[in-house]
Formats: C-alpha cells, sequence, structure tokens
C-alpha cells in the first residue's frame, strides 16, 4: 500500500541482516573483552603489560564523497576501557597517522578495536569506512578493514600498524591499569564560526613575528586597517587547546570537583527547571563548535622522552605555543613540535578544566571572544560536566615576576614558570588539591628534570597559588600590566569582547535563547568561570 513501508523488500530484509550480523559481532567482541574479568574470577592471574602501539597509515580506502576521496581518522580502543582518536587528514584514501600510542597495565588478553570514519564537515555524523579487531601481541600488523558485512564492497583497505609490548614493571600496576603513559598529545581547535564573529579577524602571513618593540605604536600598522600582529592575537582569541596527558588517574585517583552549589551562575546551569535545560543546551552546542573535530584543527606531540627512554623537560613556550605556527590560519596543521618557534611567550591569563570525561587539560584564553554571554567559563570546556578533575586559571612568567622582565631578554635565557591556580567559582575547587595538580603537570612536562633538554630548551617549573592568596592577584596583575604596557594588547582583549557587528558564538550556539539566561544573577557582578 502507498505510504507504508514494505516489511519483506529485498533492501528491508539485508539492512535487518546486516544489522543482526553487525550485533553479534559487536556481542562477541565484547565476549573476548570479558575474557580478563573471567580468568580473574577463577582466580588465573593475568599477565600485565605495557604496550606501544603506531599507527602508521592505510591504503586502498574506498572513495566515500560524491567530491574528492575522503577525509579519513580513526578511533582505536583497548578492551573499551580506554581510547585514542586520530587527527583528519584531508582528500586522501592512502592515509599516513605515524602516530604512537603508549598504555601501561594492560592485560595480556586485551583487544584492540580500531574504527576507521570518513570526516564530513558540517554533517551530525561522519561516515563509517570499517574496522578491525586484533590482539595486541608484538609486532608489525598488516591488517584488512572489514566493512559492513553486506556492502558491495566488503574490504574496505588495509591499514599498517607495529606493536611493541614488555612486561609491566609497576609497583601499582593491578590498581592503575589501562594507564596512559603518552606521548602528550594536543589538539588546537580553531572557531569553525570565525567568520561570523568578524571578518577581520585572522590575517596570515609566515613572514610576521610577535612585535618586540616596547611602543605598540611603532609596529608599522597601517592606519584604519587590523594591525597585522592584533590579528595574530585575535587568532589567539578564538582558539581552543586539548592536550591528552599522562597518568592522570594516577595523581587524581578518585578525587573529582562538583560544581558548586553555592554559586549563582552555577545553579542556573546545573539546575533541574527548563531554564537550566535551556542555558545547559547552548553552553554545550557551544562547546561542540569549538572542540569540533575538523581537518584544518592544529594537531601534535610533546614528547619528553628521547629515543634511550630518558626523559628530558619540555620548554614552555612549546606547549603555550602549540598548533599556532604560520600555517593556514596561524595553524600549524603539520606541527609535531609545537610549532610557533618565531613566536615569544604571551603574557595571558588561560582558562583551564582537567577533564573528568577523559583527562584531558583543556585550556583558552580567558580574554577569548566566545566566552561573551556566557555564564561560565569553565562550564563551556568541560561540557557542562557535573564534576571535573580540577579547574582555575593559569598564566607564565619569567622566574622574578614580569616586573623585572623586558624585551632585550631572550625567552630561552630565561627560566620560565607556570602559575597554577583554582579560580574557577563554577567548580570551586578544593585547594587542598593544589600540589596534586602542580605534581601531574610537573611530571607530564618533565619539570624538575635537567634545566635544558636536547635541544638546548630550557624547561619550566610549576608554581601553584590559591585563588584567595595576594601573591597570586599580583603575579596575574603584573602579566596583564606587562601584556598591555609593552605587548600593545587592548585592555579589552584581557576579558571576553567583541566588538560591534560581531555575533557571539553564544548567539550563534543558542539563537533562540533569551539573553538573561547566560547572564549571572546579580547583574553588577563578574563572573567567576
Amino acid at each position: 500500500m502507498p505510504g507504508k513501508r514494505n516489511l519483506f523488500s529485498v533492501s528491508n530484509v539485508l539492512e535487518s541482516l546486516n544489522e543482526a550480523v553487525h550485533k553479534t559481532k559487536e556481542a562477541a567482541n565484547k565476549e573476548r573483552g570479558a575474557l580478563t574479568r573471567k580468568l580473574g574470577e577463577m582466580g588465573i592471574e593475568v599477565p600485565l603489560i605495557d604496550v606501544e602501539i603506531q599507527f602508521i597509515g592505510a591504503s586502498g580506502l574506498p572513495k566515500m564523497d560524491v567530491v574528492g576521496s575522503a577525509d579519513p581518522y580513526f578511533v582505536a580502543k583497548v578492551d573499551d576501557r580506554i581510547s585514542f582518536v586520530s587527527h583528519v587528514v584531508r582528500n586522501s584514501l592512502a592515509p599516513v597517522w605515524n602516530e604512537i600510542w603508549r598504555i601501561k597495565n594492560v592485560p595480556s588478553t586485551a583487544d584492540l578495536l580500531v574504527e576507521v570514519h570518513d570526516k564530513d564537515e558540517g554533517s551530525a555524523t561522519d561516515d563509517f569506512i570499517g574496522k578491525f579487531n586484533i590482539g595486541l601481541s608484538a609486532g608489525a600488523k598488516e591488517v584488512a578493514i572489514q566493512g559492513p558485512v553486506l556492502a558491495l564492497r566488503k574490504s574496505r583497505g588495509t591499514f599498517w600498524l607495529k606493536i611493541n609490548s614488555k612486561p609491566s614493571t609497576m609497583r601499582q600496576k593491578e590498581e592503575f591499569q589501562y594507564l596512559f603513559d603518552g606521548p602528550v598529545r594536543f589538539t588546537r581547535h580553531f572557531s569553525p564560526t570565525v567568520g561570523l564573529f568578524t571578518s577581520s579577524a585572522i590575517t596570515s602571513d609566515p613572514s610576521s613575528s610577535s612585535n618586540n618593540n616596547n611602543n605598540a605604536a611603532d609596529n608599522g600598522d597601517t592606519p584604519g586597517r587590523p594591525s597585522l600582529h592584533r590579528s595574530r592575537r585575535d587568532a589567539r582569541l578564538y582558539s581552543t587547546w586539548k592536550f591528552a596527558i599522562k597518568a592522570v588517574p594516577l595523581f587524581f585517583r578518585d578525587v573529582h570537583q562538583n560544581w558548586n552549589t553555592k554559586y549563582p551562575a552555577a545553579q542556573k546551569i546545573f539546575g533541574a527547571g527548563p531554564t537550566s535545560l535551556a542555558v545547559r543546551s547552548g553552553i554545550q552546542a557551544g562547546h561542540r563548535m569549538l572542540y569540533a573535530r575538523l581537518a584544518g584543527n592544529g594537531y601534535g606531540t610533546i614528547d619528553n622522552r628521547t629515543e634511550g627512554g630518558v626523559e628530558e623537560p619540555v620548554s614552555l613556550r612549546a606547549i603555550l605555543n602549540a598548533g599556532s605556527g604560520s600555517g593556514p590560519e596561524g595553524i600549524n596543521t603539520n606541527s609535531t613540535t609545537g610549532g610557533g618557534d618565531q613566536e615569544r611567550i604571551k603574557p595571558a591569563v588561560y582558562t583551564y578544566i582537567i577533564s573528568s570525561a577523559d583527562d584531558t587539560l583543556r585550556f583558552s584564553e580567558t580574554g577569548a571572544a566566545f566566552f561573551v554571554d556566557f555564564a561560565s567559563k569553565h562550564a563551556l570546556h568541560s561540557n557542562c560536566a557535573q564534576h571535573v578533575r580540577y579547574s582555575g586559571e593559569f598564566h607564565p612568567r619569567p622566574v622574578g615576576g614580569w616586573a623585572n622582565f623586558n624585551e632585550g631578554i631572550a625567552d630561552e635565557d630565561v627560566q620560565w614558570e607556570l602559575v597554577v591556580d583554582n579560580n574557577s567559582g563554577t567548580y570551586a575547587p578544593d585547594k587542598m588539591m593544589l600540589p596534586t595538580v602542580q605534581e601531574c603537570l610537573e611530571y607530564n612536562f618533565g619539570c624538575g628534570l635537567k634545566e635544558r633538554n636536547g635541544k638546548g630548551e630550557r624547561g619550566f617549573r610549576v608554581v601553584v597559588y590559591d585563588r584567595e592568596d595576594e601573591r597570586l592577584t599580583e603575579s596575574r596583575e603584573a602579566c596583564r600590566e606587562y601584556a598591555v604596557k609593552v605587548r600593545g594588547v587592548s585592555q579589552d582583549e584581557l576579558e571576553p569582547h567583541v566588538q560591534d557587528g560581531e555575533v557571539t558564538l553564544n548567539q550563534t550556539a543558542s539563537p533562540t535563547l533569551k539573553e538573561e539566561f547566560g547572564r549571572p544573577t546579580n547583574p553588577l557582578a563578574t563572573p567567576q568561570s
């Protein structure tokens, strides 16, 4: 009959059969993943291993797009306990990723599941290319990528990887299984809606460098046109960073910071009523836009482990300038060392969270333009999570402070510090956990090791202050004062702001929300994020 679905049509029967076969395979994979638990219940000890997986690349992928070929990336999981997401390779049927994933204390019976997808920017979902499932035995692997069972082309190409393993030696290996061990990976996300904010936010000039003059008016910019240096700064004001950092459960264990029930802005976000639901929906939509997985994202690794296994310090500039080289839109999409060699360490304050969901460090400049109209900066970074590992702000400074620094001193000639605090009204982190945050960051970035690494770059120290500590206020204001008086940063850039005619992220993500939903309860109060 017209308008009714024929349940017995060939296409519907094949679709149902295909779905049933996939469910059967997934159930089998889950059963294999439960082998370790079953052996444990039987009193049989399963050896634990430390593994290093090198995802080399793939070939023979099917053409997925009508125009072009495919923009592939992959998602890898070990026993559905820990996951890894690669960067997106543009327009390629033979992508080369060459990414490393190290995991400690993995059961030797564990399985590795890899799914390959085609990134469809502008679409709610990405195309599924295929997947494979293998064990973690050591050696080079050439694996066939399997597409949907009843697809016209079942084989979807070949994936190459290499696995190294050795027995786990960690004293607490049973307690901390599936522990991420690096390398530290980062992505720099440049807002996909920047064109809606302003038509002149970005000017790309590979030959440009940061302003090294004490007088910002001497930088030669044409009156009436956007400053080149201002444009480069604006690029950072529309960027977010995400770092996959090592061994977070080892430091924080089961401690998380819940949202602050006494903070009015947090009450508006996490409340139970329809207004709170609308606010959360707007913030989550903004989060998805800011952290979208796109082919144009900056990416790379910051690995302080040499080929001989020796750990070295990481330079602070490599972290703060990660993925911000002079490539397209100011982003170095091929960065493996942090990029931005010509950029100086910027005197700026950053808003950060350490996520409970995936143990990533996420941050952006506190003055980022996309924070305008949002009640909480930290909620925007956390995707409105009920709790986080930790949150606050941080800023860089030379040892001795910005007040004793001048532009004639090269960054590499100075010892640097990262000043980290717990200034977050949304989560009100416990100040007693600040030493834990310090230890975690020091572990990830080689702080406390020898002063310079093999490249001659200086490492840095981590200093922590409670949000009510007067030393924090003094250090933060000195950083901002140097930015304004010496680097020519405008006062507006220190806090979220928009220019006349610009459209905010909140308006773009939540065009139907009333303005008051995104404001703090007290209109005279300055929102703490």
